[in-house]
């Protein structure tokens, strides 16, 4: 790793990595550097978790992240799987149905997930205290955060809450998780890009026993007048989300559609009320020098598809396993620029998802908006199209680039995960292809493909072998899931990145991986990754 250079006005304190906000896109990205050995001081305002729930939904791909990092068996004891979503008209009639109900999607867990976020971080915290590479210090205020200093890096100033005392911290990278008012942003120059989508609505969070009508998914009400969004968090804990606006009604009057309170109580404990406005804005530039923006000062999403925080923990698992190569075995630093090409589009296509769902649910009340939802309806009950959303999800394939090898159908897409046996027992596939690259692989792999393997320090998992590997190969056996998968994408082979996207494939015939005059002076480096742990026995 790269050490600063003497400064007689420096202080003795130095780190790898300094996480500006410890939310849990900061926590998630500070655990991800760990598993890769890199060490990491995270700066937080707030001494504790902030205890309001906030964020209540996330998508199969995101709780994969979550695995990653090593908290997905106990985030299971804290969320409750969703049904999917339902559009509804005004009158709270169904004009269409989205199913994710599957329990082990293709990633391996529900299809979408209900939690409290303050239950979350506690978890994440948890576990970043288990981690010797990561401190975290709360109760400081970044007041200061100065790219491109003399030595490299970064220096970040921060304000001790407690003794207003000054500190400086010099570091080798950045990341900025310090949220919409970031301060980390206007130290890059970046400004907003508006997508030109503002409403205000108020989000109740309630704890009640009365009987509320509800099913086990998520309702966005489609009616211009009072459009509303609502979901069971958990056993007796609910969320309902109403634009504001002349008329708006009380509580009471709010809520009656899904439940009848009484009028000598009205039977609802409510855990938060608060008023926000939602926004879409994506930042013009994600990264100056080794000083990056990730969560909500990249990117802000109206929430009616539930990604904000998903998108957050997204760029986590982009970013880190890209930065752990620089810092810790000597990559190009040209690998950082794949991150905002690689991350913002993919944002931005999300930010554009939430705002049709959105205008789908507050497109005015002229004639032409009522013709607009009657297509809508019309278009969300074609069966194969509500097929495809419940298979595929909502996140989009990455788009072209030196890491992501277009012209294989395959290229750019996350490997699915299912459940596989090897010589330890049963365990999710992730858990066996390791922190690292890998190779997939359903036939003996050709010389040249263990070559790029052996560069790349990537594991070769073989599906073809139920009797045994070769050495140094390590053979599993799923229920077809992935011998399928890589037929239909006609590849005998993928190559993974670190976080489960194909960069390249073998297509199905033989040969080798294509694209590596691309890939390849950007990852291959004198100094060999460190060896990916050992595969976990887990059962379901």
């Amino acid at each position: 790793m790269k050490s600063h250079q003497a400064d007689p006005g420096r202080a003795a304190r130095t780190a790898p990595v300094v996480v500006v906000g410890a939310g849990p896109v900061g926590v998630t990205a500070a655990l991800l550097l760990a598993r890769r050995g890199v060490r990491s001081i995270l700066l937080e305002r707030h001494r504790d978790v902030y205890p309001l729930p906030r964020a209540v939904a996330m998508d199969d791909e995101v709780r994969r992240i979550l695995q990653a990092v090593g908290v997905h068996e106990e985030f299971t004891a804290i969320a409750r799987p969703a049904g999917g979503l339902r559009l509804l008209d005004a009158r709270h009639r169904v004009m269409a149905e989205f199913r994710r109900d599957d329990p082990h999607g293709h990633h391996g867990f529900p299809q979408t997930t209900l939690f409290d976020q303050p239950e979350l971080e506690r978890l994440l915290r948890r576990e970043l205290a288990r981690r010797p590479e990561c401190e975290l210090r709360g109760g400081v205020e970044v007041v200061a955060v100065e790219p491109d200093v003399p030595g490299g890096g970064a220096r970040v100033t921060l304000r001790d809450q407690a003794t207003d005392g000054v500190e400086h911290l010099w570091a080798d990278a950045v990341l900025g998780c310090d949220g919409a008012g970031s301060l980390t942003r206007d130290a890059i120059g970046a400004v907003w890009e508006d997508l030109r989508f503002e409403e205000t609505w108020t989000v109740v969070d309630v704890r009640t026993s009365l009987p509320v009508r509800t099913w086990e998914g998520v309702d966005q009400v489609c009616d211009p007048a009072r459009p509303a969004t609502f979901m069971r968090i958990g056993e007796d804990r609910y969320r309902w989300e109403f634009r504001l606006g002349p008329g708006s009604g009380d509580l009471r009057e709010l809520v009656a559609p899904w439940v009848e309170l009484p009028y000598d109580d009205d039977g609802l404990e409510v855990i938060r009320q608060a008023r926000y406005t939602f926004r879409a804005r994506v930042a013009d530039r994600w990264r100056r020098g080794r000083v990056f923006l990730l969560g909500d000062a990249a990117h802000l999403t109206p929430p009616f598809i539930g990604q904000g925080l998903c998108s957050g923990l997204r760029d986590a698992y982009n970013l880190s396993w890209k930065l752990a190569r620089v810092l810790e075995q000597g990559a190009d630093d040209r690998l950082l620029d794949s991150y905002q090409n690689e991350r913002k589009p993919h944002a931005r296509h999300m930010i554009r998802l939430a705002m049709a769902t959105g205008w789908a649910m507050t497109g005015g009340q002229d004639r032409a908006s009522a013709l607009r939802r009657t297509a809508l309806g019309a278009v969300c009950r074609i069966p194969a199209l509500t097929s495809y959303l419940a298979e595929h999800g909502l996140s989009p394939t990455l788009g072209r680039g030196p890491l992501v090898h277009h012209g294989r159908r395959l290229a750019g897409v996350l490997v699915p995960q299912p459940w596989v046996t090897t010589d330890r027992g049963r365990v999710r596939l992730d858990d066996v292809l390791g922190d690292s690259f890998a190779v997939l692989s359903a036939v003996p792999p050709a010389p040249a493909v263990r070559a790029v393997a052996q560069a790349l320090g990537a594991r070769i998992v073989r599906i073809d072998v139920p009797d045994g590997a070769t050495a140094g190969d390590t053979a599993v056996i799923d229920d077809g899931t992935l011998a399928a998968w890589l037929r239909t994408g006609r590849a005998d082979a993928v190559l993974l990145r670190p976080d489960r996207v194909v960069m390249s494939t073998v297509p199905a015939g033989g040969g080798g991986f294509t694209g590596t005059s691309a890939w390849a002076p950007l990852l291959c480096t004198a100094r060999r990754p460190a060896p990916a742990p050992p595969s976990r026995s887990t059962t379901p």
